[in-house]
């Protein structure tokens, strides 16, 4: 006998529920979030993830079998993934309209429909509009599934029939259930969709991608707990201006976090950048005061990276402190270091920093670079081209090392940089053939190994 409905009222924020509609969520502190909701007072049974009784079972004694990488054609993509897809993997790829999620999911699934039974569920395009994509990229689309379906019941009834080991579902705020009374892309209905996708995902094996939208803030749509359910959670970044994509995976439960992909938009799709670092360097013909190159470490390889900086009079009464592509807090935190410690100053000048190429650096190897290139606007002396730098800044003025040292100059080596500051603890034992490292371990041996 079914159960009784109730109502309750849920944030479409935090996902919270509470049982009375209140002007402000209690969770999040969102104004006008809470919506109402009918749901079954005694909820239907749902079996685990391995779609059998739950038994103990001792660590040790569990058996273990390999997981075999999949690969997509992509090596970009696959080396953002962990080196390719696992079965029964679920992957919630997000990012800005436009930026090329569809695209590359395409591309890459109708390369696996060579050999792999595959299926393309779109909800927000027509199946002619995914036929033309297909056309106009020229993609082996002749064994590629595709159905146009947005109730999630009906997915998995067509699902079940054609048995594919690759899905891809375009995207997840477009899917709705009929156990869920609101509209589709609430709270509630992303959450009770995503949640029945990956059962079938997990029980069946089927390697699953799900699409998000993201909010005027860059986050996903929809509940927290979405990116919570899912095995890997790729953000696609890039500008309108620029025809780079980058592919950032910040959850991975089978590689590394961080991991990072360079693609190029171009009129066949998008295409995989072979060497990464060559698109973020300008490689100027003369030194211009205020350009640093620095190695940054982006989940499991290095990448150089052109860290510029503008130091200018002003004329207000706050001064401007602006960086792109760094932490801007940070930013001000390393002036007054600089200032500090360092002694240059600069209370009464407006300071600019900007990564080339639209990269987002978030670790704190940045810190020696920002600083070089400040100080070097301040005195409007150029740093050599053929240096690099990288290093942590602490409040005391030290430099502390940074993981993964002997990696970035290899990498540093192999573009032809000549010479390399570095903190005192990340100088090698034994020499770099071509490489002048200089070992400091303060702010004024930074400056003063270069001014």
């Amino acid at each position: 006998m079914p159960g009784k409905l109730k109502a309750q009222f849920l944030c479409q924020s935090c996902g919270s529920i509470s049982p009375k509609w209140l002007g402000q969520c209690p969770s999040c502190k969102e104004w006008n979030s809470l919506i109402e909701e009918v749901v079954s007072a005694s909820p239907k049974k749902v079996m685990n993830y391995a779609g059998s009784e739950s038994e103990i079972a001792v660590l040790d004694q569990v058996e273990l079998t390999e997981d075999i990488r999949i690969p997509t054609n992509l090596k970009e993509f696959d080396h953002v993934l962990g080196g390719g897809l696992v079965s029964g993997s679920v992957i919630l790829m997000g990012g800005d309209p436009g930026i090329g999620k569809s695209t590359i999911l395409l591309q890459a699934i109708c390369e696996l429909a060579k050999t792999q039974n595959a299926l393309y569920v779109t909800g927000e395009e027509s199946p002619q509009q995914v036929a033309m994509r297909a056309k106009r990229l020229q993609l082996p689309s002749d064994k590629l599934l595709l159905l146009a379906e947005t109730q999630v019941e009906k997915i998995l009834k067509h699902a079940k029939a054609s048995n594919p080991k690759m899905m891809v579902i375009d995207s997840i705020q477009t899917v709705f259930s009929d156990l869920v009374s609101s509209a589709p892309g609430s709270v509630s209905q992303v959450r009770e969709s995503a949640a029945q996708l990956v059962r079938y995902a997990k029980q069946n094996g089927v390697v699953l991608f799900l699409i998000g939208h993201v909010t005027k803030e860059g986050t996903l749509a929809g509940p927290r707990v979405l990116e919570h359910m899912v095995d890997t959670v790729l953000y696609f970044e890039g500008q309108n201006d620029s025809r780079f994509r980058v592919i950032r995976a910040v959850k991975n439960r089978f590689g590394a976090v961080n991991e990072l992909g360079v693609f190029a938009m171009t009129d066949r799709g998008l295409s995989q950048v072979a060497n990464p670092s060559a698109i973020f360097l300008s490689r100027l013909q003369t030194s211009v005061p205020g350009n640093v190159i620095m190695v940054t470490w982006e989940g499991t390889r290095p990448l150089l990276v052109e860290v510029q900086a503008l130091v200018d009079d002003s004329h207000l009464a706050n001064p401007r402190r602006l960086s792109v592509g760094l932490e801007q807090n940070r930013l001000a935190m390393l002036l007054a270091v600089l200032s500090r410690h360092g002694g240059l100053s600069s209370y009464n000048q407006d300071v600019f920093v900007n990564v080339v190429g639209g990269l987002k650096v978030l670790e704190t190897g940045a810190d020696c670079a920002i600083l070089l290139a400040v100080a070097s606007g301040i005195k409007n002396k150029p740093i050599p081209q053929d240096l690099i730098v990288f290093g942590e800044v602490g409040l005391g003025g030290e430099i502390r090392p940074v993981p993964s040292g002997q990696e970035r100059l290899r990498e540093a080596v192999k573009h032809g940089f000549k010479t390399a500051i570095i903190p005192k603890a990340n100088v090698p034992k034994a020499s770099i053939a071509g490489l002048k490292i200089i070992g400091v371990d303060n702010i004024q041996g930074l400056l003063a190994a270069i001014f």
